[in-house]
């Protein structure tokens, strides 16, 4: 296997990257940033040593020397002798300077890192995830983390390797006069401090500031620079700032009552009577994973597969079909439909070969496609199964949103030809039983108190913000009553 050396730096995910840049951490800090980042650190801490795990050619190091001094230590490490020879050249002789090829993964980092403080542990580890380190053959990864049952089963055990390393990092300055400061994605900054708060690990006044990574890095995700003592102690809260220069935060997060993370804890307290006793229902659409195959267009009032083929079967397995990015155009009717093999996922859709032959022959014609399905959902289940449908799917009318687009629109969906509609499996519905219940209950969630509620608790830099687990928090009788009105009334 050819095995691919990852430098520890920066790797900052974008349209055009590479392996090679993957690999060898080619997404270098700018200098000016970090300067600007150790000018606002210089506010908070004056180190004595600044440890730099993940250096690449050292532009942290080299701000380090201008904004703290000649007096202070430096240490860097890096996998890749290229980025140190630049770094090197351009940090110049020092007395005071270490420079270190090395693997983050194989170093003993409580014995490396200096023993008096203050350090200032400093940097910006690669923004890449576990499994694309697989997809290129990276031998340098973290330790592989056991993981089974539903994590292992949805994929919930990928994780980016900078969380794995944040994390380390902080365990091994316990107890020091140490201050972290790295660069990360947003979702990995607030998987730590959720992690962190949660194994009662010392992160003491910690704070998040937004960084625009598409300016400096050519980047489209949402990053910060996430700053952490490791010697204090505190509330479970983190304020929020729009940029390096803003004074004041623009929101605050942490956990609240219920030892939940929530996104703005001053919204959450505000909209606290909205939370439900009990969840409501909030289901996902259908998982098939085979749309070339269940996914068919009507053209000229036939229906046509992923594949251009005709397909002519019962139409009793055949339910209209809206994405999320129907749902969240407000789209009802977009000429999709889906084979629905199954009524509940306990049924066997081999019952098909009695009850639908056509459709039944159809499947197995394709069989070898449905058989190449990866989920590890489909294992052991009878062949041809999806998931993803119940007693709700056949609601005659539900209320439906998009899990992935970040402006929240809720949408009241009617059947379509006296069939209920289904949806994939980015999108979260919630059955009704009639017209009047999905149209009040949809005016309700697009009102301005359910919004303030899920604003408070739904992290909108997540690759799929909105979840079933926030939706089930808002309770809709208390909404209702909120605003005066019930949701069974027409």
């Amino acid at each position: 296997m050819h095995t691919i050396r990852l430098s520890t730096h920066g790797t900052a995910p974008s349209d055009m990257r590479t392996p090679h840049q993957i690999s060898h951490g080619d997404f270098q800090t700018p200098l000016p940033l970090a300067r600007a980042i150790c000018g606002l650190l210089s506010q908070r801490v004056q180190p004595r040593a600044v440890v730099e795990p993940t250096c690449g050619q050292g532009s942290f190091l080299v701000a380090s020397r201008e904004i703290f001094g000649p007096g202070c230590a430096l240490l860097g490490l890096d996998i890749n002798p290229d980025h140190l020879k630049k770094a090197r050249a351009a940090l110049g002789r020092g007395s005071s300077q270490r420079l270190i090829e090395g693997d983050f993964f194989g170093q003993d980092w409580p014995r490396l890192l200096p023993k008096q403080g203050p350090i200032l542990i400093l940097g910006n580890p690669p923004w890449v995830t576990t499994a694309r380190l697989g997809t290129l053959g990276s031998v340098n990864r973290p330790p592989r983390q056991a993981s089974g049952g539903l994590e292992a089963v949805t994929g919930a055990s990928n994780f980016d390797i900078s969380e794995w390393m944040t994390h380390h990092l902080i365990e091994s300055a316990q107890g020091r006069a140490a201050t972290l400061a790295l660069l990360l994605k947003v979702t990995v900054a607030q998987k730590i401090l959720r992690r962190c708060w949660a194994e009662g690990l010392r992160i003491g006044e910690p704070a998040l500031y937004l960084i625009d990574a598409r300016r400096h890095f050519g980047a489209t995700v949402h990053a910060c620079l996430l700053i952490s003592d490791t010697h204090t102690e505190g509330p479970k809260r983190c304020p929020v700032f729009s940029d390096l220069d803003a004074a004041r935060p623009q929101q605050i997060l942490g956990v609240d009552e219920r030892g939940a993370l929530v996104a703005d804890l001053q919204g959450r307290s505000r909209t606290a009577a909205l939370e439900a006793e009990s969840p409501e229902e909030w289901r996902s659409g259908v998982k098939h994973d085979c749309a070339a195959i269940l996914e068919l267009r009507r053209v000229d009032g036939r229906y046509r597969n992923g594949l251009d083929e005709i397909v002519d079967i019962e139409p009793d397995v055949i339910y209209p079909l809206l994405k999320s990015t129907d749902v969240a155009r407000g789209r009802l009717d977009s000429g999709r439909a889906l084979i629905l093999p199954q009524r509940h996922v306990s049924e066997d859709p081999a019952h098909l070969a009695e009850r639908a032959p056509r459709a039944w022959a159809y499947l197995q014609r394709h069989g070898e496609l449905l058989d190449a399905r990866r989920s590890a959902i489909y294992r052991r289940r009878p062949r041809f199964s999806i998931f993803g449908v119940g007693p709700y799917t056949f609601a005659p009318w539900k209320v439906a949103i998009s899990g992935l687009h970040k402006q929240p629109h809720f949408l009241a969906v009617p059947p379509q030809a006296g069939q209920p509609v289904l949806f994939d499996d980015a999108v979260y519905l919630h059955p009704c039983a009639d017209e009047a219940e999905a149209r009040q209950k949809a005016a309700l969630l697009n009102g301005s108190m359910a919004r303030d509620f899920l604003n408070a608790v739904i992290f909108w830099e997540a690759k799929r913000p909105i979840t079933a687990k926030a939706l089930r928090r808002l309770s809709l009788d208390a909404l209702a009553q909120a605003t005066g009105v019930s949701p069974e009334d027409p």
